[in-house]
């Protein structure tokens, strides 16, 4: 039982060093006009999406959701939205290609300054809900300032008159094309044998043998079709299988699945041409002498289904850049999390909660309260643990000490305490050395029977006192735990009640009746209540399934001790 009660004294100590252990919670919040944030966090850990090199300057979706954003709070355009960094300071290009507050859908592209690998920390902050600010604050808020410099052109299908533009609206389709509202992230081109083109271009255009990437998303209808063409590159789909082709060269792609988005990447640089499907590579080639990446540039040709964020660049991006940029649109939970936060409130890692409101709003007494029945809480817990590990200790051994007992032909076969250290901790056995002790005072043994009446009343009566001893120890510190039970919310009671009268006499003296002015005050109070609760609620459960243990425990000491005499007084009895 030392042992447990250096556990107990040990998890005790803890109730000293928890306001140290306990971190601060708070974080800054950017602009207190702004209501809420939603916090955006891109894993590149083993458990997300694994980078083994930072990125710079990635342009990343980013999806709004009633489940995510309030849009009741923000500007029905999103004109108050505001895109802050980790540091939750500096301002992050944005661009906003889609605002549904009808619906509750957005989605921003936003400039991420630097993607770290291998951490779940890399953070961004969508804020809004400020019905005050300006309309035109959020950045440049045009599709050019979120693209970086190596792009040479994105197309997004997001126009209202349906001809396809690029990123600085610059570079137009010939014509109209059919849009599917719903698509990738925002719209996207439907396409129906008839390709989008776009005439010949010297913004499109790359010199030979210069490095370039294309990369494009298809939902197939039917696997055939001719997806992008431009000069020596040429990206076919024939019965569902991926083909590339740069000038003479040619590389198999995989497979292409009908009805589901995919991600199509080529990449050409350094002597090397890569294809890319679902952001994993799918197959390479040398190249050598490629011409010009030159005039018109035509999508869809003989192809069914929908298209959607075409991109050129002007450098053969990573195998890492086009993993996250596959993962992130398409929205891949491994890598990105949110959350809405609301303001004022005091966030700690992974929660989202009001918490932080009630703990800012306690008063003094409340706080004296809730710190009392923090210590109770631990040392609730420490008594549960410590007795638990006893009992079931006690259990063990009485098991495997009674197996003994009851196999054993001779009553005082099994020996003394020191003989048999493995019964250490069997409470049955020490009654038996009690028993054995008494019978030794009355020298007992092989060469003498004869055990008296009045002797075995004494020794019985030895066995049933050392048998009261063993049950006060096993219910030792069980009344800490009734303590915390009758005591805890009665505790918490008392702060709340505290709190409340408090909050109403600062209204009393302000003159503030309003409800912004009562409710933190009110709730707050009622936390010493809930806190009370929560100590008394595990203790009750803790303590009935301890007493229940320690019941049967006690219980089978009472018909060991009656088992015992028996045996003795037939074997060493008298009337023998």
């Amino acid at each position: 039982m030392a042992g447990n009660r250096k556990i107990v004294r040990v998890l005790i100590g803890l109730c000293v060093l928890l306001p140290v252990l306990v971190p601060a919670t708070a974080r800054a919040w950017w602009n207190d006009t702004w209501k809420q944030r939603t916090v955006i966090t891109l894993n590149t850990s083993a458990a997300g999406v694994p980078l083994k090199d930072s990125l710079n300057n990635v342009v990343i979706p980013v999806r709004l959701h009633s489940g995510n954003f309030d849009f009741i709070d923000a500007k029905t355009d999103g004109s108050d939205l505001r895109v802050v960094a980790g540091d939750d300071k500096t301002l992050l290009k944005f661009w906003i290609e889609r605002f549904d507050s009808v619906n509750e859908l957005a989605v921003l592209w936003v400039v991420v300054p630097a993607v770290l690998p291998g951490t779940d920390k890399n953070t961004l902050y969508i804020y809004g809900g400020n019905d005050k600010a300006a309309a035109d604050a959020n950045g440049p808020g045009t599709a050019t300032a979120v693209a970086d410099a190596a792009t040479l052109a994105v197309f997004h299908f997001n126009e209202k008159d349906g001809i396809a533009a690029d990123q600085s609206g610059t570079i137009k389709a010939a014509g109209a094309t059919a849009l599917e509202p719903n698509g990738l992230l925002g719209q996207s081109a439907r396409l129906a044998g008839t390709p989008i083109a776009w005439p010949e271009d010297d913004k499109l255009r790359i010199a030979s043998g210069q490095p370039f990437s294309v990369l494009l998303w298809v939902r197939p209808d039917a696997a055939q079709g001719t997806l992008l063409k431009q000069g020596p590159l040429q990206l076919t789909l024939t019965n569902g299988k991926l083909d590339a082709k740069l000038g003479a060269t040619s590389i198999a792609g995989g497979t292409v699945a009908t009805a589901t988005w995919s991600q199509i990447a080529v990449t050409v640089g350094a002597g090397k041409a890569t294809v890319y499907l679902n952001g994993e590579s799918a197959g390479d080639a040398a190249v050598a002498n490629l011409p010009a990446l030159a005039g018109e540039l035509r999508v869809g040709e003989g192809y069914q289904g929908l298209i959607d964020e075409l991109q050129i660049a002007t450098v053969a991006r990573s195998a890492e850049w086009i993993r996250l940029t596959y993962a992130a649109q398409s929205a891949d939970a491994k890598l990105i999390a949110s959350k809405t936060e609301t303001a004022g409130a005091e966030k700690s890692a992974g929660s989202n909660s009001y918490f932080g409101v009630l703990f800012k709003s306690l008063t003094p007494d409340a706080w004296a309260i809730i710190i009392i029945l923090g210590v109770m809480f631990l040392i609730a817990i420490a008594v549960m643990v410590s007795k638990a590990l006893y009992i079931s200790r006690t259990a063990g051994a009485n098991r495997r000490f009674l197996a003994q007992f009851r196999a054993s032909e001779d009553v005082l076969a099994i020996g003394s305490h020191e003989a048999n250290a493995e019964f250490a901790e069997s409470s049955l056995y020490r009654l038996y050395c009690a028993g054995q002790r008494e019978l030794a005072k009355r020298s007992i043994g092989p060469h003498n029977r004869t055990l008296s009446g009045p002797s075995l009343d004494a020794v019985k009566a030895a066995v049933d006192a050392d048998s009261v001893r063993e049950n006060h120890e096993l219910n030792s510190m069980m009344v800490l735990l009734t303590i915390a039970i009758s005591g805890g919310p009665f505790l918490g009671l008392l702060g709340t009640v505290v709190g409340v009268m408090i909050t109403f006499a600062a209204i009393a003296a302000a003159g503030d009746v309003n409800v912004n002015a009562i409710a933190p005050g009110i709730a707050a109070a009622l936390l010493a209540t809930v806190a009370g609760l929560s100590v008394a609620i595990p203790s009750l459960f803790g303590y009935n399934y301890l007493a229940s243990r320690i019941k049967n425990i006690a219980a089978d000491m009472q018909i060991f001790i009656d088992e015992f005499v028996t045996r003795v007084a037939e074997a060493y009895g008298a009337s023998r």
